[in-house]
């Protein structure tokens, strides 16, 4: 059962062993860079999951990302590139010099 479980995807569509990758890899918010807390203690900075490029049916490890949700609620749907200028990052510091280096990756693909 455990080899089974090693295959299937979670509630999002991201199969396991790429779930298991990410979280090695994203510790903390690949945009702002804050630690993750427990949902219990704060929503705002619990981890959540990000597709960089804004299609839930690209399921890549260079799509998939760990966030904040406060991040993750201020872009939803926005284009990375039209983001990163937006009121939030300009108050949050994030910019293209101080995001995880999967997101730098993203920017230099044009996204």
């Amino acid at each position: 059962m455990l080899k089974e479980k090693k295959f299937m995807a979670n509630n999002w569509n991201i199969p396991a062993w790429l779930e298991q990758e990410v979280r090695g890899r994203d510790k903390k918010c690949v945009y702002c860079g804050i630690e993750f807390t427990p949902a219990k203690v704060s929503k705002k900075t619990a981890a959540s999951w990000e597709h960089i490029i804004n299609d839930a049916k690209i399921i890549t490890r260079e799509n998939i990302a760990l966030c904040c949700c406060g991040c993750n609620a201020s872009k939803g749907q926005k284009q990375l590139s039209f983001w990163l200028q937006s009121k939030y990052c300009q108050e949050k510091n994030i910019n293209p010099n101080t995001v995880a280096p999967i997101i730098i990756q993203a920017i230099k693909s044009g996204l």
